[in-house]
């Protein structure tokens, strides 16, 4: 039996951290995927871990790190994309909500996944812990897909170059099973991302260029159906052209509350709009969860569909989420919301050990 005076911080960190422990990994390694459907399990912030009816797994911007833990600096240095976008000098006092619900370390289900990929690559969207993990027992083979700029801190963080693959609007890969177009991303937090500061008032600059080497957006095609990642984009009305150019069953986009001076997130509106542009079949909001200062309330979204559902003739419903959940399309495409396993389902499978039947 454990005695409070041998008991250290790193014992409670290794006892208690990651929350979860390996409970996700195990339910992802286990779960087998029926043919004509896919799953995947939601992991926090943008974080997708997709399984196919063929055991192939990928996973899309998988983050284990965490946001302000001291209160200790005050002001962002020149350059970064907050103090650029909003001219605002104080930090935001963005704190981690979510908990970690997988352990990129377990020697469970991280061994099994076949491609790594990212949309951008600010920091809650690529992990170096996770790179490390992956290159200790990982597949020898694997591939870490992105754009230039992600590779580029790939590459700087010691990952091998010959695992990286480079990836740009227009671009087409196969993973197994599936296969996986590159599209434009629409981030424009990303944009005015600097990684030494220039002074950019008043100066013209290559969008197109710019945008491809830092971020894009993915529709994976499966066999049992497609999802469209948009990474961290915001609205743009060219989600209408990938609508068009792709049968598109399951979107996930990053929904958030935008404090006053700052537009990084996907408001309720742009959401449902976003959903009709790329005419799918189910929207999912993500990304609302993670932070503490832009947490916003999903039931915005529900309430506002339910406004507008018919008088716009909507052709797709919302799904709202709970972090470390699965999402089977499309045995649950009719669902609003998730929650997770209530248990107890074995009730009555003895006798309960109580003094008398009526006691509770």
């Amino acid at each position: 039996m454990a005695n409070v005076n041998d008991i250290t911080k790193d014992d409670w960190l290794r006892s208690s951290f990651p929350e979860w422990g390996t409970y996700l990994n195990e339910e992802i390694a286990k779960t087998k995927v029926q043919p004509g459907t896919f799953t995947m399990w939601w992991t926090g912030c943008m974080g997708l871990w997709l399984k196919t009816e063929h055991d192939t797994n990928l996973c899309i911007d998988l983050w284990f790190g965490n946001g302000k833990r001291t209160q200790k600096k005050t002001e962002y240095e020149k350059g970064h994309q907050m103090r650029n976008m909003s001219g605002g000098l104080l930090i935001q006092p963005n704190l981690r909500i979510q908990p970690v619900v997988i352990d990129p370390f377990c020697d469970i289900a991280i061994p099994d996944l076949d491609a790594v990929l990212s949309t951008h690559y600010h920091g809650d969207h690529i992990d170096i812990n996770f790179m490390a993990a992956l290159l200790k027992h990982g597949k020898p083979d694997i591939p870490f897909i992105g754009p230039a700029k992600v590779v580029e801190k790939w590459v700087l963080w010691g990952v091998p170059k010959d695992r990286c693959i480079i990836v740009k609007p227009g671009d087409t890969l196969k993973i197994k099973d599936i296969t996986l177009y590159v599209e434009d991303a629409f981030d424009r937090t990303c944009l005015v991302t600097q990684d030494a500061y220039k002074d950019l008032r008043g100066k013209l600059i290559d969008f197109n260029q710019d945008m491809d080497c830092k971020a894009v957006n993915y529709v994976i095609k499966t066999p049992g159906g497609t999802l469209y990642h948009a990474g961290d984009s915001h609205y743009s009305i060219r989600f209408a052209k990938h609508g068009k150019d792709y049968p598109i069953d399951v979107a996930v986009g990053a929904y958030g509350e935008n404090p006053p001076g700052i537009s990084d997130k996907l408001t309720s509106v742009d959401i449902l709009r976003m959903a009709e542009a790329l005419n799918t079949k189910v929207v999912i909001p993500l990304h609302y969860d993670i932070w503490s200062n832009m947490m916003a309330d999903t039931r915005e979204i529900l309430v506002l569909y339910e406004m507008r559902k018919y008088r716009l003739q909507y052709q797709f419903s919302p799904f709202i989420w709970e972090v470390g959940g699965s999402f089977t399309w499309p045995d649950d495409k009719d669902k609003r919301e998730y929650h997770h396993r209530r248990g107890f389902e074995d009730s009555f499978s003895e006798d309960p050990n109580v003094p008398y039947k009526s006691i509770l």
